[in-house]
């Protein structure tokens, strides 16, 4: 029997069935159901980088456990368990709702997918893929029914138990001779729906008819005789309706899209502003500095200048104040005590008689004679000015 879960393809050509349902030998080659494997000349490549959208988006690598979270980012259990914080999209950081950091729906679509992408490699690989059933000889079909790759043999078989059933079946040199996307868009079309009473998948049941009321696809037997549901609907319609559903959701998304889009590109312009205006007053601060700089240096050389030149002034005024004091006061003083010295030595009276009088003044003059007081005496070198152009600066 056919398996619960069969890929959809399109055959082109379908193959030609008698009046009894069983294929007809001559659609597939001369001898009875055998069709010919002459491959192709020119197999299209695999397109890899077409197909990255079915890796997960965190390590970007092929998983069967590929779950779809509620911002719509697809990722592995092993990107989910180790990424940190658990609980949150590793790709933009939405919160995980399930309590275990795990989301409840799989991506079937991206796994299915993956799987159909993996067919069509064995399909394109060299020598070409074997038979599933006595997987001796190499396959020349591919039911999509069965999901099984047939040699001559077992197709002859396959094609004689499926006699009253309308299987299709291509040859495997035909779909190397398409491109994945065609094998991929091929396999969507015939897509059969199965009914979701327990049981009856495994049975495959196909279902034609959907309960809008419990939302479930049923089988003709399911729907007799289901008594409380009457307003049934074509499963096919309700399929094309969820589709368009999503279309025009996805068309007003794309409409909002450009709403962000603007927003965002706003916010580039801003941090741009902004990066601009840092870099701007950056090299404004660092022109100033060094303008500053070079003032304080001018200033530096005027004040060293400035007190180079009030201390050689001090100096000069110290140099003669010293000189006015040696030869001056000093030595007169000097004098004076050693010619009353000499004279109390040497004197006679009549020079005492004569000369005292004009010792006397001299020496009544000297003795008249102060030093100058700290608040009187000359400031020579004064820095105060040096010191207020400092405090300014």
């Amino acid at each position: 029997p056919p398996p619960s879960h069969m890929l959809q393809w399109v055959p082109s050509p379908k193959t030609q069935l008698d009046g009894d349902g069983a294929t007809a030998p001559t659609e597939l080659g001369e001898g009875v159901g055998t069709p010919p494997c002459s491959p192709p000349s020119h197999p299209p490549a695999m397109e890899e980088d077409d197909f990255q959208f079915v890796l997960c988006e965190g390590c970007r690598q092929e998983s069967p456990d590929l779950k779809l979270l509620t911002c719509l980012h697809t990722l592995c259990l092993n990107c989910l368990s180790e990424k940190k914080p658990v609980g949150q999209c590793p790709v933009c950081q939405t919160a995980i709702p399930q309590a275990s950091g795990i989301p409840d729906m799989d991506n079937l679509l991206y796994k299915n997918l993956q799987a159909k992408l993996s067919i069509y490699k064995k399909i394109c690989d060299d020598g070409g893929p074997s038979c599933s059933r006595c997987r001796k000889e190499t396959a020349t079909v591919w039911c999509s029914e069965c999901e099984e790759f047939l040699c001559s043999k077992c197709f002859e078989d396959h094609q004689w138990f499926f006699k009253k059933r309308s299987h299709e079946a291509r040859r495997v040199e035909e779909l190397r001779a398409e491109s994945a996307h065609r094998f991929l868009e091929d396999s969507r079309k015939s897509c059969n729906l199965f009914c979701s009473s327990p049981g009856h998948a495994n049975q495959g049941h196909i279902s034609s008819i959907y309960c809008p009321t419990c939302e479930k696809a049923m089988c003709c037997s399911c729907a007799l005789l289901d008594s409380q549901h009457t307003s049934f609907r074509d499963i096919r319609a309700e399929s094309r309706r969820r589709q368009e559903e999503l279309s025009a959701m996805s068309r007003e998304l794309k409409r909002n899209r450009s709403g962000f889009e603007a927003a965002y590109a706003e916010l580039q312009d801003e941090a741009a502003r902004l990066e601009r205006a840092q870099r701007e007053t950056r090299e404004l601060i660092g022109q100033r500095v060094e303008q500053l700089v070079r003032w304080i240096r001018r200033e530096e050389e005027e004040l060293l200048g400035l007190v180079e030149a009030r201390q050689e002034q001090g100096r000069q005024e110290l140099a003669r104040e010293l000189r006015r004091m040696e030869g001056g006061v000093l030595r007169r003083m000097e004098a004076g005590e050693r010619l009353v010295e000499k004279m109390n030595l040497y004197g006679t009276e009549q020079e005492v008689m004569d000369m005292q009088p004009f010792i006397k003044d001299s020496l009544q003059e000297l003795r008249r004679l102060q030093p100058a007081a700290d608040g009187e005496r000359a400031q020579p070198g004064d820095l105060a000015e040096c010191r207020a152009r400092l405090q300014a600066l």
